[in-house]
């Protein structure tokens, strides 16, 4: 079976590695394009702490579930994806913050033994795990959480990939009927077309349409440096908030991030979302204070318009993996997954559907 996958961020470079270990021939098309989202995140995989409606939970725990294997999968390939389970914390001066994560958090580990050991720490103990943290904040802390690189993971899967016989063609995508693919100069066709091109994928699209409802949200994420402190064991910190502090061997902290709708694809990095992006990180760890701004990244967000990801069948031949939003770290592996064993003709288990949100659009 020959597929073109368009997009070779997470979505499609996991959806393009999944369908060649299936024997498919693959050819990905993906622009050379500033702001893909994948290679600005750093991803935090802990979809037990994330308020994920209980509909969609299913698909994130499943998301969570796999991410061990696959990275053992590439290791052993010879591709390491900076994935590692270094534990996540919930942080919080209230005490009924802390009691309703503690009750949510145990009850969902519960379920699922890859969420780890759930704990209250108090402040003291919750600094020693993040030095720099704010003396007020205690935690709830999860053992099985983890942080991955989104740059790394998404070169280990495309070598991966490449590996296992996938052509990659460095060009503009264009969509037009009887499922071929403009790719510059070029015209591609194939039995299938899996449209993973984040939050271009509406444009790309247009010819064909076929709407297909995400936009740009724009992220800015930093990145701090403290020399000569080893902060590879620190855990992820989650605040009662959409911005997060998350730390990567060599003295790396990362804190993120903006969700700036309506910015359109404007690749700056701005006063006020650096601003922002400060401000919250100083105020829930202001040890931070003395570290260097070594970078801050931009990426745009494919966004829906009820934040469920667009997977699945949409036309005869035609497949979407889209609309991560700001879970895509979490969710694009498995859910590339999916998506090439739907292309190849598999089943997917029920209870993972509702997480999809693309029976509206097909």
């Amino acid at each position: 079976m020959r597929v073109i996958v368009i997009g070779s961020g997470i979505g499609g470079a996991s959806t393009a590695y999944h369908l060649a270990l299936r024997g498919a021939d693959v050819v990905v098309v993906d622009a050379d394009r500033a702001g893909v989202a994948t290679d600005a995140g750093a991803g935090i995989v802990s979809p037990w702490t994330s308020s994920w409606d209980e509909a969609v939970y299913p698909l994130a725990a499943a998301a969570g579930r796999y991410y061990p294997a696959l990275a053992a999968e590439l290791s052993e390939a010879g591709h390491e994806s900076s994935y590692e389970v270094v534990g996540g914390m919930v942080v919080s001066a209230s005490e009924g913050e802390l009691t309703e994560a503690f009750d949510r958090l145990a009850g969902r580990a519960a379920d699922a033994p890859e969420a780890g050991v759930v704990e209250r720490l108090d402040a003291g103990q919750a600094r020693e795990l993040f030095p720099p943290l704010a003396p007020e904040l205690a935690a709830v802390h999860l053992s099985g959480a983890g942080r991955v690189d989104g740059q790394v993971l998404r070169r280990a899967l495309i070598s991966a990939a490449i590996d296992r016989g996938v052509e990659f063609v460095t060009a503009e995508a264009a969509l037009e009927p009887g499922l071929r693919v403009r790719a510059g100069a070029e015209e591609l066709s194939g039995d299938a077309v899996v449209l993973a091109a984040g939050a271009w994928s509406g444009e790309v699209a247009e010819a064909l349409g076929v709407p297909v409802p995400v936009v740009p949200q724009r992220g800015q994420i930093s990145h701090f440096d403290l020399p000569g402190v080893e902060t590879a064991g620190w855990p992820v910190v989650l605040p009662r908030s959409s911005h997060y502090l998350l730390a990567f061997p060599g003295g790396r902290v990362v804190a993120g991030a903006t969700r700036e709708s309506g910015a359109g694809f404007d690749h700056r990095v701005t006063a006020a979302g650096q601003r922002e992006v400060l401000e919250q990180a100083l105020a829930v760890a202001p040890g931070l204070g003395s570290a260097g701004l070594v970078e801050t990244r931009v990426g745009f967000r494919p966004v829906s318009p009820d934040g469920l990801p667009l997977l699945g069948q949409v036309a005869p031949g035609l497949f979407l993996a889209t609309g991560f939003g700001p879970a895509g770290l979490t969710l694009g592996p498995f859910a590339g997954k999916l998506v090439a064993e739907l292309v190849l003709g598999a089943d997917v288990p029920g209870e993972l559907l509702a997480g999809f949100g693309v029976g509206r659009f097909s």
